[in-house]
């Protein structure tokens, strides 16, 4: 059966022949990635996102030419190359070719370059794009450029090739009937999965590819599906277990894939697809200092692309594992892995390119300046960078094609541990999801892998290190990879750990529970923890932790408040207090002492009567009269204070706050406070009375027959605050309030003397208060 992208090889080379660039838009399954390869002249090679697919198109090519891989068509991917002095057509990783196009940015003999898959938007395909722009616009000119995508939403990407010629194939599908079986309350993805896959086995003939986010749900799915014959398919497998899962079988199969299933590759004999809705992409927490895979929902156009598969020979059936109301929520289109992913690799390839911070290129979505400046800060911490200039250093990294910390690891562990144990650890933590456990000591390195990586360290040497020391070599690896992740336990029997970086996370119940230190490979946070996990970890000491990251020790003093004054000089590594002395700091304990009483209020000094009255006067002529008279907040007064020779908390009642009260008292205005606020009123039995300054007025409380005679309300603050006099029985309870003596006299009084005079018979009550001599008792 003919290919729909037949129809349009001839147009496709006229047009890529006439404009040097074109964009090519056609569904899966339509043979755009091994047809077209084949139709194109001269040397071509094709940038495939990921090593799977890589060996799949080449197979495929070689087939249709009757050829083993390595003659006309080979492949060239990290670690597996099949090529010969023959080969015409190479199909390599997005990220391979931006090696090699650092080495060579011309590159010289190569006619045509096939852009496989762009509407993935991964890292390496999007730094790739724009690297082939700037070196055809300086160096090569002639190099033809072709993108490929699934998605119509293709002008964006013509736009960045110079309005490049867009040829748009469509695939005369079957039909695809959905069906939606939403999980249950409590149901896990892979359980959910596991119920669609077996309703379609019932329902549809043919083989059923189920997608789920990633390795571990595709293993417990597995466990799920006893009877069935279950073919694993991720990213992380042996090439040739994914190879047999691209073959048709010969009994009906359930291919259990992640997204490597979606668009660049071809499973055949598919009949049903079953989709978890999910997928797992690159994301970092750069305030926590976590990066790593995080599960979100799938986009409208992945969906589709995952249903297709279902209608690819004859009709089909997908199964989407959320409800039919949900999907009109989902985003249109995913997510560029530029704008979520840690940076430092990129940043690393644009310093070897010459432009550090990415500026004249033509991105399809630039990078986030915040995350390459985190990653251009971690490149100068493992000395790739000097500056924002790369170093011998670094483009020695760069070469290892490794993640730059896991190139450190592999460049200075081999001189700490030989090169075998780095090659080793290295190799199982660029693999990290491999095997389940938190233990890396039980983890197993790809024995192929390990020895390619030991080969790339100059001078390497086989690992003669007693076998006892393995663990502390494992860790050391790791440590030097991740120093930031060394972590110590809270406390005796905590699960949560500390990690130098000042992020916590909690070490799941295991073999390594217990270890006081942990040299942390892989953590992460789930949304609405306050912790993080921590997924894969050696076990590891103080000594070695200091070994492995002496430039994050530093000796410093600390001198706090935490509910007393806390004063130390400690050495810490990172955010890891190791150590720690008393110090002898008066200045700095000065300042804990007052944060002390910021934190925790004013209620720690001693307050004397004396010391809240002043207090309050001043705050009575700074709400009438104002300026210069100052408002004394808690703020002001601590402005003020001395806590003299205090030096911890129970010191501060000893400080008397009347001190510092008096110290904000204005000068020379300072010199009528007694007048302006007296603290006392003389009354007309020769009583001295205290003013009562806590409430909103002054007050006065003194009894009736102590003011007989007086008429005229006395005033404060140069006379604009009358005082309000809380009249008394002999008894001292209260029988009146006025702020109108004259006016008092003559209505409230006799009301008052009747009532009183009964109860307190021994206590004058004159019927005339303005003739009456006053008396104390």
């Amino acid at each position: 059966m003919e290919l729909p992208i037949a129809g349009v090889l001839d147009e496709l080379v006229r047009t890529l022949d006439a404009h040097g660039t074109t964009v090519l838009v056609a569904p899966p399954g339509t043979g755009k990635t091994t047809l077209v390869p084949l139709a194109l002249g001269g040397r071509v090679v094709v940038a495939e996102p990921r090593r799977i697919a890589a060996r799949a198109a080449a197979a495929r090519m070689a087939s249709l030419l009757g050829e083993p891989v390595g003659r006309t068509v080979g492949y060239s991917v990290r670690g597996d190359r099949k090529t010969s002095r023959d080969t015409r057509i190479e199909v390599v990783t997005s990220g391979l070719l931006v090696r090699r196009l650092q080495h060579d940015p011309e590159l010289a003999g190569v006619d045509t370059v096939l852009l496989d898959e762009c509407h993935e938007r991964h890292l390496d395909a999007d730094l790739l794009l724009a690297l082939l722009l700037d070196a055809r616009a300086g160096l090569r000119p002639d190099l033809k450029l072709l993108a490929t995508s699934a998605t119509v939403a293709a002008d964006r990407l013509a736009g960045l090739l110079g309005d490049a010629p867009v040829i748009r194939v469509t695939a005369a599908t079957h039909p695809v009937e959905t069906a939606h079986v939403p999980p249950l309350r409590g149901e896990r993805v892979e359980a959910c999965v596991a119920r669609a896959v077996r309703r379609a086995l019932s329902e549809v003939d043919g083989d059923v590819l189920a997608f789920l986010p990633g390795v571990a749900e595709i293993r417990r799915c597995t466990a799920l599906l006893d009877g069935v014959d279950v073919v694993p398919l991720h990213g992380r497998l042996g090439s040739a277990v994914q190879d047999a899962a691209l073959r048709r079988g010969d009994r009906r199969r359930v291919v259990l894939a992640t997204a490597i299933a979606e668009s660049s590759l071809t499973v055949p004999g598919v009949r049903a697809v079953v989709d978890s809705g999910l997928s797992r992409v690159p994301r970092v927490d750069h305030r926590r200092g976590l990066s790593g895979l995080a599960t979100v929902r799938v986009s409208a156009a992945v969906a589709d692309q995952r249903a297709g598969r279902a209608g690819r020979e004859a009709p089909g059936r997908v199964y989407r594992c959320w409800p039919e109301h949900e999907h009109s929520t989902l985003p249109r289109y995913p997510e560029p892995e530029i704008r979520t992913a840690d940076l430092t690799r990129l940043a690393l390839e644009l310093a070897c390119w010459g432009v550090p911070t990415g500026e004249g290129l033509a991105w399809w979505d630039a990078p986030p300046p915040g995350a390459l400046d985190a990653g251009r800060a971690v490149l100068r911490a493992l000395g790739a960078l000097d500056h924002d200039r790369i170093t011998e250093r670094g483009r020695r990294m760069a070469d290892l094609g490794l993640h730059p910390r896991l190139a450190r690891a592999l460049l200075d562990g081999a001189a700490l541990v030989g090169s075998r144990t780095a090659a080793e650890v290295v190799a199982v933590l660029d693999n990290d999801r491999t095997a389940a456990g938190v233990e890396l000591s039980t983890r197993d390195a790809d024995p192929r892998e390990a020895r390619r990586l030991a080969a790339q360290v100059d001078g390497a040497q086989p690992d003669h290190r007693p076998a006892h020391d393995r663990q502390e070599a494992i860790a050391l690896v790791v440590a030097l990879a991740y120093p930031e992740r060394l972590a110590r336990r809270r406390s005796p029997g905590s699960p949560v750990y500390l990690m130098a970086g000042g992020t916590a996370a909690e070490l799941p119940e295991g073999p390594l529970s217990g270890a006081e230190w942990l040299a942390v490979a892989v953590a992460d946070r789930e949304p609405g923890r306050s912790h993080g996990r921590i997924r894969l970890a050696a076990r590891a000491t103080e000594e070695l932790a200091r070994r492995a990251a002496p430039t994050l020790l530093t000796e410093e003093d600390d001198v706090r408040w935490d509910g007393d004054v806390v004063a130390n000089r400690v050495l810490k590594l990172g955010a890891i207090t190791l150590s720690g002395k008393p110090l002898n700091d008066p200045e700095a304990t000065r300042a804990a002492l007052l944060e002390g009483l910021r934190t925790e209020g004013l209620g720690l000094l001693r307050w004397s009567a004396d010391a809240t009255r002043t207090r309050e006067r001043i705050a009575f002529l700074h709400r009438v009269l104002g300026d210069p008279w100052p408002d004394p907040t808690d703020e002001a007064v601590l402005a003020v204070l001395d806590p003299g020779t205090a030096r911890r908390r129970a010191d501060l009642a000893k400080v008397d706050a009347e001190h510092a009260v008096r110290a904000l008292l204005p000068w020379p205005a300072a010199a009528r406070f007694d007048e302006l606020a007296p603290d006392r009123l003389e009354v007309p039995s020769g009583s001295k009375i205290r003013v009562d300054y806590s409430g909103p007025e002054p007050v006065l409380p003194v009894k009736v027959q102590e003011v007989f005679g007086w008429t005229d309300t006395p005033r404060l603050a140069d006379g604009r605050a009358p005082v309000v006099l809380h009249l008394l029985s002999p008894a001292g309870r209260p029988t009146a309030v006025t702020g109108d003596l004259a006016s008092f006299w003559r209505t409230g009084y006799p009301q008052v003397r009747a009532e009183l005079r009964g109860r307190y018979p021994k206590h004058r009550w004159p019927e005339d208060p303005f003739t009456a001599i006053p008396a104390r008792r």
